[in-house]
């Protein structure tokens, strides 16, 4: 991958490669769910404990093959199993809970030892041929790419690397793996092999969908799985009734929720945990991380992270709602206006050009233009309070802590530093006074200078020509 990052802790549609291998294993029930690490153990075990629960780990300290890693993983589980092993690849993003199930329902309806889970692909270069019984069908073989002879190398029908395996004969046929390969290895796909001289039964299913098992190997590979997982959900989302209007310009991650006759416009992201409610509307061009959308709610050209917009809500276009913003049923946040940490009450607006940080606003007030709510002394945050059924003047400058209550007005241009009683009019700006003559004076020649000159020359004509 050519990244400081672990290969399997790259993410795709808002989760890690091994994370959605864990999410898809999960989806069988599994008694038991272990994840064999290697390189990086620290970054991908940390991952794993915090982003799920009950997951086992095992270290596979030195890299000795598929066959290998199996081994190491089933020491952790006590060596011998008795029951269903299904071995996943950590790499395969797109690989379903449906396909796995598949696979164990068919493992045990064959009473197989072993099946594998293969697909017919259009290219399967550096993957592993399935070689088949000529009569029976059955699998005699899985040839690496680097092992396989060319007429093997024309087979199309690959090894995923997912299998379904009998745990006590698993057990027992690993320890008869050898290495004498052109990597040296213990390949996992020779116990297939071993299975079957002892006169088991090695059977394979096939994946509907060959696309499922493809593994990542580079930022290529890691963005057209991204492209196909993304189509994956955003089918989902449209059969459960959301419009997408240009699904080759939205992006969702895995973890995005939706209501019935949501609209999603082009240029959009959804990321996280963002939920969009019946009939919300977000876009064209908006970016939602871990955002609640409520019913009817409209969301255009705006970036959100952690924010809830209520029901019937307006925001934008060109607004940013920052972690802890919640606007109320109905409220407005207009043009190039940024929240932070603030609530919204019902019905308030504040339209446009205007920043509101660390406050709390009652219902059905207008905040004017061009107000900034200054809640940053240098070392701390502090808050500010706006009752309801305010109207804030333009260009107002609220100092917090500070505290406007029900009902007042505040002036246009006004710096307000003080507490503001209910039903008040609040002015706090200075007087205004005009020195006549100033630019003439200061800057003489200039056009400003002329052109105050020819206004005063054409109301003198004016005055004498009333």
């Amino acid at each position: 991958m050519k990244s400081r990052t672990p290969k399997v802790l790259h993410e795709v549609c808002g989760r890690s490669l091994v994370g959605h291998v864990v999410s898809a294993a999960r989806e069988l029930g599994p008694e038991q769910l272990v994840v064999v690490v290697g390189h990086a153990r620290e970054q991908v075990e940390g991952h794993l404990s915090a982003a799920y629960e009950g997951v086992r780990t095992a270290y596979q300290a030195e890299q000795h093959g598929t066959g290998h890693a199996v081994r190491i993983g089933l020491q952790e589980l006590g060596g011998v199993l008795d029951g269903t092993v299904v071995v996943v690849c950590g790499d395969t993003p797109l690989l379903t809970g449906a396909t796995l199930n598949a696979l164990a329902a068919a493992h045990a309806a064959d009473g197989n030892a072993v099946t594998v889970l293969t697909a017919e692909v259009p290219d399967a270069t550096g993957y592993g041929r399935i070689v088949r019984d000529g009569v029976s069908g059955s699998v005699t073989a899985i040839v690496e790419h680097k092992d396989a002879t060319e007429t093997q190398r024309a087979i199309r029908e690959i090894n995923s690397g997912v299998f379904a395996f009998d745990g006590k004969l698993l057990a027992d046929a690993l320890g008869k793996v050898r290495t004498d390969n052109s990597q040296g290895e213990e390949y996992l796909t020779d116990v297939l092999g071993i299975l079957r001289e002892a006169g088991h039964r090695v059977g394979a299913a096939v994946a509907a969908d060959h696309r499922e098992i493809v593994g990542i190997n580079n930022r290529v590979q890691l963005a057209e799985a991204r492209r196909l997982l993304n189509a994956r959900l955003l089918e989902r989302a449209m059969l459960a009734g959301v419009t997408v209007v240009d699904p080759a310009s939205v992006f969702v991650d895995v973890t995005v929720t939706y209501e019935q006759d949501a609209v999603v416009h082009p240029g959009t992201q959804l990321l996280g945990s963002t939920h969009l409610g019946e009939g919300a509307e977000v876009g064209p061009n908006s970016r939602l991380r871990d955002t609640q959308v409520g019913a009817g709610a409209r969301v255009d050209n705006t970036v959100a992270d952690g924010a809830v917009v209520g029901e019937d809500a307006l925001v934008g276009p060109y607004a940013y709602l920052r972690p802890g913003t919640r606007l109320g049923v109905r409220s407005k946040a207009g043009t190039y206006v940024e929240m932070k940490n603030a609530t919204i009450g019902e019905g308030t607006k504040v339209p446009h050009l205007s920043y509101v940080g660390d406050a709390t606003i009652g219902d059905f007030t207008n905040i004017g233009a061009a107000s900034v709510f200054v809640n940053y002394d240098g070392m701390r945050k502090h808050h500010t309070t706006i009752g309801s059924h305010c109207r804030t003047g333009a260009d107002n400058m609220f100092v917090a802590p500070v505290t406007v209550e029900d009902g007042v007005y505040t002036a246009a241009g006004s710096v307000i530093t003080k507490d503001v009683p209910a039903g008040s009019l609040a002015v706090a700006r200075g007087q205004q006074r005009n020195i006549e003559g100033w630019v003439a004076r200061k800057w003489p020649g200039s056009a400003a200078a002329e052109a105050a000159e020819a206004a005063r020359t054409a109301s003198g004509d004016a005055e004498s020509e009333s």
